[in-house]
C-alpha cells in the first residue's frame, strides 16, 4: 500500500487528464443529485441521471485507452471521493439550523433526504460499474495489441461499447434495488434496470464519433505536452 502511494504521490499528472478527472467528478456528484427523479418514456422508466451520467463512461473510456487501467482506477477513486463528501455535506446542510427567514426545510428534506440512500446505492454501484467497464476495455486492449498493435486502435469503438453494456449492466443491477427497493414497484425497477443499461448504451454508441474525435485529440495533445516537456 506505502509503495504504491508512493508512486501516486510522485506521478506527474498532465493538464488533459486533471480537465477529464475534474469533468468526471462534477458529473458523478450531478448524476447522483438528479437520480432521485423518475421520468416516464414511453415503454421505459428512466432517472433524470441519464442525461449526464454516461458521460461518465465516455470519459472512463477515454482514459483507459489514454492513460491505461491505472489512471482510470484512481480517477474513479477520487469521483467516489468527491461524492461522498457532497453527500455529507449536503446532510449537514439539512441539520444546520435554518434562519427566521427560510422555510424551504421541508422541501429540503423531501429532496435531499432521499441523497443518502440513493447515495449508498449510487456510489456502489458507481465503483463497481466503473471498475468493471475500466477493467473490460483494458483487458479487451491488452489482448488486441498482442494480436495486431496496428489495428488496435481502430478496434476502439467495439471496445467502449462492449465495456459499457458491462459496466452499465453492473451499475443497473447494484443501484436501483439499494436506491429504491420498497419504494418502488418490483416491475418498475426491473424496467429502470433494463432501460438504463440499453438507453446508457445506445447514448455511448451515438455518441461515439465525439469520443472517437475526443481520444484522438487527447493523443495529439498528450503528445505535444511531452514534447514541449523536452523542449523546457
Amino acid at each position: 500500500m506505502n509503495k504504491r502511494f508512493e508512486k501516486i504521490r510522485h506521478a506527474t499528472f498532465s493538464l488533459p487528464y486533471l480537465v477529464l478527472t475534474v469533468i468526471f467528478c462534477v458529473t458523478i456528484i450531478l448524476a447522483n443529485l438528479m437520480e432521485i427523479k423518475t421520468l416516464d418514456a414511453g415503454w421505459f422508466t428512466l432517472t433524470a441521471g441519464i442525461v449526464v451520467f454516461p458521460i461518465t463512461y465516455i470519459i472512463n473510456d477515454c482514459v483507459v485507452e489514454i492513460y491505461g487501467l491505472r489512471r482510470a482506477k484512481l480517477m474513479i477513486w477520487l469521483g467516489f471521493g468527491m461524492a461522498l463528501a457532497a453527500t455529507l455535506m449536503l446532510q449537514l446542510a439539512i441539520e444546520l439550523p435554518g434562519g427566521s427567514d427560510w422555510n424551504g426545510q421541508e422541501a429540503m428534506e423531501t429532496i435531499y433526504g432521499m441523497v443518502p440512500r440513493i447515495m449508498a446505492g449510487s456510489l456502489t454501484a458507481f465503483v463497481a460499474g466503473s471498475l468493471i467497464n475500466a477493467l473490460v476495455m483494458a483487458k479487451m486492449k491488452h489482448v488486441e495489441l498482442k494480436e495486431d498493435r496496428k489495428s488496435y486502435a481502430v478496434k476502439f469503438s467495439i471496445r467502449a461499447i462492449v465495456s459499457t453494456i458491462a459496466g452499465e449492466a453492473t451499475d443497473s443491477v447494484i443501484f436501483f434495488p439499494i436506491a429504491f427497493g420498497g419504494q418502488l414497484p418490483t416491475d418498475t425497477i426491473v424496467s429502470l434496470i433494463v432501460s438504463q443499461t440499453l438507453l446508457k448504451t445506445l447514448y455511448e454508441i451515438l455518441i461515439l464519433p465525439v469520443t472517437l474525435q475526443a481520444v484522438n485529440l487527447l493523443r495529439k495533445a498528450e503528445r505535444k505536452e511531452q514534447s514541449d516537456e523536452k523542449d523546457s
